[in-house]
Protein backbone atom coordinates (compact mmCIF):
# COMPACT_ATOMS: atom_id res chain seq x y z
CA UNK A 1 0.00 0.00 0.00
CA UNK A 2 1.42 3.22 -1.04
CA UNK A 3 1.76 5.96 2.32
CA UNK A 4 0.78 9.52 1.92
CA UNK A 5 2.24 12.65 3.17
CA UNK A 6 1.98 16.74 2.39
CA UNK A 7 3.79 19.39 2.16
CA UNK A 8 2.62 22.12 4.54
CA UNK A 9 0.72 25.26 3.03
CA UNK A 10 1.87 28.71 4.92
CA UNK A 11 5.42 28.01 5.06
CA UNK A 12 6.29 28.11 1.58
CA UNK A 13 4.00 30.26 -0.71
CA UNK A 14 5.62 29.93 -4.18
CA UNK A 15 2.99 31.02 -6.82
CA UNK A 16 3.50 27.98 -8.35
CA UNK A 17 1.62 26.01 -5.86
CA UNK A 18 -0.08 28.45 -3.06
CA UNK A 19 -3.53 29.17 -2.54
CA UNK A 20 -4.82 32.41 -2.08
CA UNK A 21 -5.71 31.84 1.44
CA UNK A 22 -2.46 31.53 2.37
CA UNK A 23 -1.09 35.21 1.99
CA UNK A 24 -3.08 36.18 4.71
CA UNK A 25 -3.20 32.95 6.75
CA UNK A 26 -1.84 32.86 10.80
CA UNK A 27 0.88 31.09 10.65
CA UNK A 28 1.94 28.82 13.73
CA UNK A 29 -1.95 28.44 14.24
CA UNK A 30 -2.42 27.21 10.79
CA UNK A 31 0.30 25.13 10.39
CA UNK A 32 -0.16 23.60 14.39
CA UNK A 33 -3.64 22.64 13.41
CA UNK A 34 -2.75 20.82 9.87
CA UNK A 35 -0.13 19.50 11.93
CA UNK A 36 -1.95 17.74 14.41
CA UNK A 37 -4.62 17.21 11.79
CA UNK A 38 -1.85 15.05 9.07
CA UNK A 39 -0.90 13.23 12.70
CA UNK A 40 -4.95 12.15 13.73
CA UNK A 41 -5.55 11.03 9.97
CA UNK A 42 -2.55 8.98 9.87
CA UNK A 43 -0.37 10.87 7.06
CA UNK A 44 2.87 9.56 6.61
CA UNK A 45 4.71 12.55 6.71
CA UNK A 46 4.09 16.81 6.73
CA UNK A 47 7.32 18.11 4.77
CA UNK A 48 9.33 21.72 5.11
CA UNK A 49 10.91 23.51 1.92
CA UNK A 50 14.48 25.40 2.16
CA UNK A 51 15.22 28.63 1.01
CA UNK A 52 17.61 31.49 2.84
CA UNK A 53 17.29 34.06 0.60
CA UNK A 54 15.14 34.76 -2.73
CA UNK A 55 16.38 37.64 -4.81
CA UNK A 56 13.75 41.02 -5.91
CA UNK A 57 13.46 39.46 -9.87
CA UNK A 58 12.34 36.10 -8.49
CA UNK A 59 10.48 37.00 -5.86
CA UNK A 60 6.84 37.96 -7.49
CA UNK A 61 6.79 34.04 -8.65
CA UNK A 62 8.66 32.34 -5.63
CA UNK A 63 7.70 34.62 -3.02
CA UNK A 64 9.95 35.86 -0.28
CA UNK A 65 8.11 33.32 2.15
CA UNK A 66 10.10 30.61 3.11
CA UNK A 67 10.02 29.30 6.56
CA UNK A 68 13.13 27.61 8.20
CA UNK A 69 12.54 24.25 7.75
CA UNK A 70 14.48 23.00 10.74
CA UNK A 71 12.61 25.50 13.38
CA UNK A 72 9.34 24.50 11.44
CA UNK A 73 9.56 21.05 11.97
CA UNK A 74 11.23 21.30 15.19
CA UNK A 75 7.80 23.15 16.40
CA UNK A 76 5.52 21.24 14.89
CA UNK A 77 7.23 18.00 16.63
CA UNK A 78 6.02 19.21 20.17
CA UNK A 79 2.95 19.15 18.69
CA UNK A 80 2.60 15.90 17.25
CA UNK A 81 3.22 12.65 17.92
CA UNK A 82 3.36 9.98 14.59
CA UNK A 83 3.50 11.70 11.53
CA UNK A 84 7.04 11.55 10.36
CA UNK A 85 9.05 15.16 9.49
CA UNK A 86 10.18 15.69 6.25
CA UNK A 87 12.65 18.91 4.51
CA UNK A 88 11.25 18.79 1.01
CA UNK A 89 13.79 19.67 0.30
CA UNK A 90 17.10 21.07 2.47
CA UNK A 91 19.63 22.49 0.25
CA UNK A 92 22.44 21.26 2.72
CA UNK A 93 24.98 22.53 0.69
CA UNK A 94 24.66 26.10 1.59
CA UNK A 95 25.34 25.09 5.04
CA UNK A 96 28.22 23.25 6.72
CA UNK A 97 27.90 19.79 7.20
CA UNK A 98 28.66 20.19 11.06
CA UNK A 99 26.35 22.75 11.49
CA UNK A 100 23.38 20.54 9.29
CA UNK A 101 24.75 17.71 11.40
CA UNK A 102 23.72 18.71 14.86
CA UNK A 103 20.33 20.70 13.55
CA UNK A 104 19.24 17.70 12.13
CA UNK A 105 20.31 15.34 14.67
CA UNK A 106 18.50 17.68 17.38
CA UNK A 107 15.24 17.27 15.55
CA UNK A 108 15.33 13.56 15.16
CA UNK A 109 16.41 13.23 18.89
CA UNK A 110 13.37 15.82 20.24
CA UNK A 111 10.86 14.29 17.78
CA UNK A 112 11.46 10.70 18.89
CA UNK A 113 13.08 9.46 15.82
CA UNK A 114 10.42 10.97 13.00
CA UNK A 115 13.12 12.83 10.97
CA UNK A 116 13.02 12.22 7.20
CA UNK A 117 16.22 14.11 5.79
CA UNK A 118 15.30 15.24 1.92
CA UNK A 119 18.18 16.99 0.81
CA UNK A 120 18.75 18.69 -2.61
CA UNK A 121 20.98 20.55 -4.95
CA UNK A 122 19.70 24.19 -5.38
CA UNK A 123 18.59 26.46 -7.78
CA UNK A 124 18.74 29.60 -6.63
CA UNK A 125 22.08 31.06 -7.81
CA UNK A 126 21.79 34.37 -5.45
CA UNK A 127 21.93 32.08 -2.12
CA UNK A 128 24.94 30.34 -2.77
CA UNK A 129 26.83 33.60 -3.64
CA UNK A 130 25.25 35.77 -0.97
CA UNK A 131 26.35 32.41 1.34
CA UNK A 132 30.00 32.22 -0.48
CA UNK A 133 29.06 28.87 -1.87
CA UNK A 134 30.06 27.90 -5.33
CA UNK A 135 26.67 27.83 -7.59
CA UNK A 136 28.39 25.68 -10.44
CA UNK A 137 29.58 22.80 -7.47
CA UNK A 138 27.17 22.21 -5.66
CA UNK A 139 25.92 19.04 -7.28
CA UNK A 140 29.44 17.98 -6.07
CA UNK A 141 29.14 19.56 -2.94
CA UNK A 142 25.47 17.90 -2.39
CA UNK A 143 27.41 14.84 -2.91
CA UNK A 144 29.82 15.53 -0.25
CA UNK A 145 27.66 17.11 2.13
CA UNK A 146 25.65 13.87 2.22
CA UNK A 147 28.67 11.76 2.92
CA UNK A 148 29.89 14.06 5.70
CA UNK A 149 26.61 14.42 7.63
CA UNK A 150 26.12 10.57 7.49
CA UNK A 151 29.73 10.13 8.71
CA UNK A 152 29.38 12.56 11.81
CA UNK A 153 25.62 10.84 12.87
CA UNK A 154 27.63 7.24 12.43
CA UNK A 155 30.86 9.03 14.48
CA UNK A 156 28.68 10.18 17.53
CA UNK A 157 30.78 13.38 18.16
CA UNK A 158 28.17 15.19 18.49
CA UNK A 159 25.47 14.99 21.31
CA UNK A 160 22.41 14.47 21.46
CA UNK A 161 22.55 12.09 18.53
CA UNK A 162 19.51 11.15 16.07
CA UNK A 163 17.52 8.55 17.42
CA UNK A 164 17.22 6.42 14.79
CA UNK A 165 20.19 4.26 13.31
CA UNK A 166 20.55 5.33 10.26
CA UNK A 167 18.12 8.63 10.02
CA UNK A 168 16.47 7.82 6.15
CA UNK A 169 18.62 10.38 3.81
CA UNK A 170 15.91 11.12 0.82
CA UNK A 171 17.28 12.91 -2.66
CA UNK A 172 14.91 15.29 -4.51
CA UNK A 173 15.29 16.45 -8.04
CA UNK A 174 14.23 15.11 -11.58
CA UNK A 175 17.73 16.07 -13.40
CA UNK A 176 19.95 13.09 -14.43
CA UNK A 177 22.32 14.14 -11.82
CA UNK A 178 19.88 13.99 -9.19
CA UNK A 179 18.31 10.53 -10.35
CA UNK A 180 22.18 9.20 -10.09
CA UNK A 181 22.65 10.73 -6.92
CA UNK A 182 19.15 9.08 -5.62
CA UNK A 183 20.29 5.74 -6.70
CA UNK A 184 23.67 5.57 -5.52
CA UNK A 185 23.54 7.89 -2.00
CA UNK A 186 19.45 8.06 -1.37
CA UNK A 187 17.08 5.68 1.10
CA UNK A 188 14.70 7.77 -0.84
CA UNK A 189 13.61 9.91 -4.26
CA UNK A 190 11.84 12.59 -3.84
CA UNK A 191 11.02 13.56 -8.24
CA UNK A 192 10.34 17.17 -8.65
CA UNK A 193 7.59 17.42 -10.81
CA UNK A 194 7.69 14.83 -13.32
CA UNK A 195 4.45 14.32 -15.08
CA UNK A 196 2.65 10.64 -14.32
CA UNK A 197 4.24 9.73 -18.36
CA UNK A 198 7.91 10.56 -17.23
CA UNK A 199 8.15 8.56 -13.68
CA UNK A 200 8.53 4.64 -15.60
CA UNK A 201 11.58 5.67 -17.63
CA UNK A 202 13.15 7.75 -14.18
CA UNK A 203 12.18 4.83 -11.79
CA UNK A 204 13.31 2.82 -14.27
CA UNK A 205 16.99 4.11 -14.14
CA UNK A 206 17.82 4.35 -10.54
CA UNK A 207 16.29 0.59 -10.57
CA UNK A 208 19.13 0.24 -13.18
CA UNK A 209 22.00 2.56 -11.56
CA UNK A 210 21.34 0.71 -7.95
CA UNK A 211 21.71 -2.71 -9.64
CA UNK A 212 24.74 -1.54 -11.56
CA UNK A 213 26.29 -0.18 -8.62
CA UNK A 214 24.90 -3.61 -6.30
CA UNK A 215 23.45 -1.15 -4.24
CA UNK A 216 20.67 -4.29 -2.53
CA UNK A 217 18.59 -1.86 0.33
CA UNK A 218 15.46 -1.20 -0.47
CA UNK A 219 14.47 2.81 -1.57
CA UNK A 220 11.27 4.92 -1.36
CA UNK A 221 9.93 6.00 -4.73
CA UNK A 222 8.01 9.18 -4.48
CA UNK A 223 6.08 10.86 -6.53
CA UNK A 224 3.68 14.09 -6.31
CA UNK A 225 0.06 13.81 -7.58
CA UNK A 226 -2.14 16.09 -9.24
CA UNK A 227 -3.90 18.74 -7.09
CA UNK A 228 -6.77 16.90 -5.81
CA UNK A 229 -10.33 18.03 -4.73
CA UNK A 230 -12.75 14.96 -2.87
CA UNK A 231 -16.00 15.24 -4.04
CA UNK A 232 -17.46 17.76 -6.81
CA UNK A 233 -16.25 21.14 -5.95
CA UNK A 234 -18.74 24.10 -6.26
CA UNK A 235 -16.02 26.56 -7.42
CA UNK A 236 -13.40 25.95 -9.98
CA UNK A 237 -10.62 24.20 -8.83
CA UNK A 238 -8.42 23.58 -12.68
CA UNK A 239 -8.57 21.25 -14.78
CA UNK A 240 -5.76 19.12 -14.21
CA UNK A 241 -7.07 18.38 -10.81
CA UNK A 242 -8.71 15.18 -10.08
CA UNK A 243 -12.08 15.35 -8.38
CA UNK A 244 -14.90 13.51 -7.88
CA UNK A 245 -15.81 10.25 -5.18
CA UNK A 246 -12.66 8.48 -3.28
CA UNK A 247 -13.04 5.20 -4.89
CA UNK A 248 -12.35 7.33 -8.27
CA UNK A 249 -9.54 8.91 -7.15
CA UNK A 250 -8.35 6.38 -5.53
CA UNK A 251 -8.18 4.40 -9.14
CA UNK A 252 -6.59 6.73 -10.67
CA UNK A 253 -3.61 7.59 -7.90
CA UNK A 254 -3.19 3.65 -7.84
CA UNK A 255 -1.48 3.89 -11.38
CA UNK A 256 1.67 5.44 -9.59
CA UNK A 257 1.40 2.13 -7.29
CA UNK A 258 1.59 0.14 -10.48
CA UNK A 259 4.96 1.97 -11.28
CA UNK A 260 6.84 1.35 -8.46
CA UNK A 261 5.84 4.09 -6.28
CA UNK A 262 5.69 3.52 -2.85
CA UNK A 263 4.92 7.21 -0.90
CA UNK A 264 2.51 9.91 -2.69
CA UNK A 265 3.17 13.77 -2.21
CA UNK A 266 -0.77 15.25 -2.30
CA UNK A 267 -1.69 18.58 -2.37
CA UNK A 268 -5.51 19.75 -1.82
CA UNK A 269 -7.29 22.52 -3.77
CA UNK A 270 -8.63 24.64 -1.02
CA UNK A 271 -9.67 28.28 -0.17
CA UNK A 272 -9.39 27.75 3.50
CA UNK A 273 -7.59 26.08 6.62
CA UNK A 274 -10.77 24.54 7.39
CA UNK A 275 -11.42 23.32 3.49
CA UNK A 276 -7.89 22.09 3.97
CA UNK A 277 -8.56 19.89 7.07
CA UNK A 278 -11.92 18.86 5.34
CA UNK A 279 -10.22 18.01 2.77
CA UNK A 280 -7.62 15.99 3.94
CA UNK A 281 -10.70 14.28 6.65
CA UNK A 282 -12.09 13.14 3.34
CA UNK A 283 -8.94 12.00 1.52
CA UNK A 284 -8.12 9.92 4.82
CA UNK A 285 -11.62 8.68 4.78
CA UNK A 286 -13.03 7.56 1.31
CA UNK A 287 -9.27 7.40 -1.15
CA UNK A 288 -6.82 5.74 1.22
CA UNK A 289 -8.58 2.91 2.39
CA UNK A 290 -8.24 2.06 -1.97
CA UNK A 291 -5.35 2.83 -2.25
CA UNK A 292 -3.68 -0.82 -2.09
Amino acid sequence: MMTYGMQLPVQSQSTIYAEPWEAEAGGPADLVEIARAADRLRFAYIASCDHVLIPPDLAPAMSATWYDPVATLAHLAAVTTNVRLLSHVAVIGLRHPLLTAKQYATLDHLSCGRLILGVGAGHVRAEFEALGVDFERRGAVLDAAIDAVRALWAAGGQLPGPVQEPVPVWVGGSSPAAVRRAALKGDGWLPQGDPRDRLPAQIGRIRELREAAGIERPIVIGAIAEPLYVGEPSWPVGRRTLHGKGEAIAESLRAYAAMGVGQLQVRFRCRSRGELTDQMEAFAGEVAPYLD
